[in-house]
């Protein structure tokens, strides 16, 4: 359980209060032992002087009532003695009074010289051997820890004894006894007392520091709550007003947040960038840091790796990568370390299917110090894809420049031509093969003129008037247009086209028109019989469109030239259709792909931003009317 910074305070003033209590009672404990102890060894032997000197007065009464000792033996002596301490009230008051004068004296004793008892406190002990024990003065003379080991342990008994004599010849000992057992419960009371003080004194101190805490630790609930506001994002906080410690600390919090707030701005700004920069593209990155964990994941991860971008995030390398893993093994990854690769290329099998990547990992360093790892996977399909149509861009714009200056130079001789033809008309004989031959050289001035024409209408900048619109309405609308050609080519149509679906920013005349560019191109391809399939469905942020017929196919020497202006491998076509239907599509910032088999069929696919997402196109970039390219294409 973790404790409060007021509960630690309060508990270690307590501790701090009790040790210095304990060791001041420690101390008043020994001193108080050692006072009682000295206090009753002195007690003691006063009352042996006391004892002494009414054992010689009982002796001195004896010889004063005559009574006189007639022999010299030592049992007449010792009778004598007996007799005359028996007969001395004063002596028995004495003994009795001094039990109760000292509690610890344990007992009071007259021996003679055997160590028989002649006079005991005890009655029951008269006559009887009385053991000797240790002085008294060895345990008053003892050190305190000595002293407390003897008090507390096992009850012993002390002496304090004096020399008893008769007649000036040594005759026995005056013996007082001391009980340690009757010391410890004196010195008890004593510490009964003192450890009531230092209950109380804990206590005292105790509540005193709960107070003091409260008091002094306050701020630091007000400081916790302006920390819990800026970790809420509520970055403008006031610091308490205080002068001391804590209420610099404070400032200087309110300082940190301010910073805070400048440094979140600026860090979302960057990140909603970043997201919208790695949103356009179509390069998978991973970023991982330097332990091997995952820090960064671009959306189009997902479409290499079939798992999303947020799940990626915080796992480490070897988690990314497992055993059996085909990126594993070109990483020669160890643990969660990658080893730099420039360009390797593997089939990667995708939730789309397999695929050709490139994959790169730059290793990023600082002052020699692996800082993380970046890990970068391409569609190289796509970039093949993407370089071809580039290719064609470039070629139909550079057409178009070209076609824009031949066509304004063949313009005028056309004229002048057509102009002389008719005077020629007006003086050459009327004769058969002359007519002929100035009909024939009209039609083909007509037949210059229109290619001309079509040379200006291509290279001319191509006006679009964007508004959102529904784009099943209008593929409704241009399959009604082509229903005449369908029949008439016999094929079957199949349409996947749903009721509801995003708008999009278009130009309905120029889709339209490319659309059925693309339908009647498919109906061409086909014989009777075929199947014509128009299916719209949502991609991403994209409204894709896809035109599929079982035609003949497109061969592979003609997959480069498919949208070149003028190339066409049907009888009588022109050779614009799919050119404009390329730059219409281009107007728009959406991309035209293509995927055909021989024998089998071709399958056009427009796609075209929602309009959500869609960014307004510049009508007339480029020299003849052909915008740059952006995107997929």
């Amino acid at each position: 359980m973790r404790l409060s910074l007021k509960t630690k305070f309060t508990l270690t003033t307590s501790l701090v209060v009790l040790f210095v209590v304990a060791l001041v009672s420690w101390l008043y404990v020994g001193r108080l032992a050692n006072q009682v102890i000295r206090d009753i060894n002195e007690r003691a032997t006063f009352v042996a002087h006391q004892v002494l000197g009414a054992s010689g007065q009982a002796l001195a009464d004896s010889a004063e009532r005559g009574e006189t000792l007639n022999s010299d033996s030592v049992a007449d002596l010792r009778e004598y003695v007996q007799h005359s301490l028996d007969n001395s009230s004063a002596l028995n008051s004495l003994l009795e009074s001094a039990i109760g004068y000292a509690p610890t004296i344990y007992e009071i004793t007259i021996t003679d010289q055997a160590g028989k008892a002649l006079v005991s406190s005890d009655a029951s002990r008269r006559g009887r051997p009385i053991a000797l024990y240790p002085n008294a003065s060895l345990l008053a003379r003892a050190s305190f820890i000595q002293q407390l080991r003897i008090l507390y342990g096992p009850p012993k008994v002390y002496q304090v004894t004096l020399p008893f004599d008769v007649s000036g010849a040594p005759f026995g000992e005056i013996r007082v006894d001391i009980s340690t057992a009757l010391l410890r419960d004196e010195i008890s009371r004593g510490l009964e007392s003192a450890a009531e003080v230092a209950l109380i004194a804990v206590l005292a101190a105790t509540l005193l520091a709960a107070v003091l805490s409260r008091v002094a630790l306050a701020p630091l609930a007000r400081i916790s709550d302006q920390l819990d506001r800026i970790s809420a994002g509520q970055f403008d906080v006031e610091p308490v007003g205080q002068t001391d410690e804590l209420g610099q600390v404070s400032t200087k919090i309110s300082n940190i947040g301010k910073q805070l707030r400048d440094v979140r701005e600026v860090f979302s700004a960057l990140r909603e960038n970043l997201n919208h920069v790695m949103a356009g593209l179509e390069d998978g990155l991973l970023l991982f840091n330097a332990d091997g964990r995952a820090v960064l994941a671009s959306p189009s991860i997902e479409k290499f790796l079939g798992v999303l971008p947020s799940t990626i995030l915080g796992r480490r390398a070897g988690e990314v990568f497992p055993k059996g893993n085909l990126v594993r093994d070109v990483l020669h990854l160890q643990g969660d370390r990658m080893q730099p690769i420039e360009d390797a290329e593997l089939h990667l099998e995708t939730p789309d299917g397999p695929r050709r990547v490139s994959l790169i990992c730059q290793v990023i360093s600082e002052k020699g110090e692996p800082m993380g790892t970046l890990l970068t996977l391409r569609d190289l399909e796509s970039y093949e894809r993407l370089g071809s149509q580039i290719q064609v861009s470039e070629r139909l714009a550079a057409l178009g420049r070209v076609t824009a200056g031949v066509a304004h130079e063949v313009k005028n001789p056309l004229n002048s031509m057509r102009v002389w033809l008719e005077v020629l008309k007006g003086n050459i004989p009327a004769d058969v093969e002359g007519q002929q031959a100035v009909k024939m050289l009209d039609n083909e001035i007509d037949r210059l003129d229109r290619a001309v024409k079509t040379f200006l209408d291509f290279a001319r900048p191509v006006e679009i008037d964007l508004s959102e619109s529904d784009l099943p309405s209008l593929l409704n609308e241009i399959l009604e247009n082509a229903r005449p050609a369908i029949a008439k080519a016999g094929v079957v149509l199949a349409t996947q086209v749903p009721d509801r679906f995003p708008g999009v920013r278009m130009d309905r005349r120029l889709i339209h028109q490319a659309v059925l560019n693309l339908i009647l191109n498919g109906c061409d391809a086909m014989g009777p019989g075929g199947q014509l399939t128009v299916k719209l469905v949502q991609h991403d942020d994209k409204a894709q469109i896809s035109v599929s017929d079982t035609g003949k196919g497109i061969s592979p020497e003609n997959k480069n030239k498919i949208f070149q202006l003028f190339f066409t491998t049907r009888q009588g076509g022109t050779g614009i259709g799919l050119a404009n239907t390329f730059r219409f599509v281009q107007l728009h910032n959406g991309s035209i792909e293509f995927e055909s088999e021989v024998g089998r069929g071709t399958t056009f696919t427009i796609q075209l931003p929602l309009a959500r997402t869609v960014e307004t196109p510049v009508p007339h970039a480029g020299d003849a009317g052909l915008p740059s390219v952006q995107g997929k294409v």
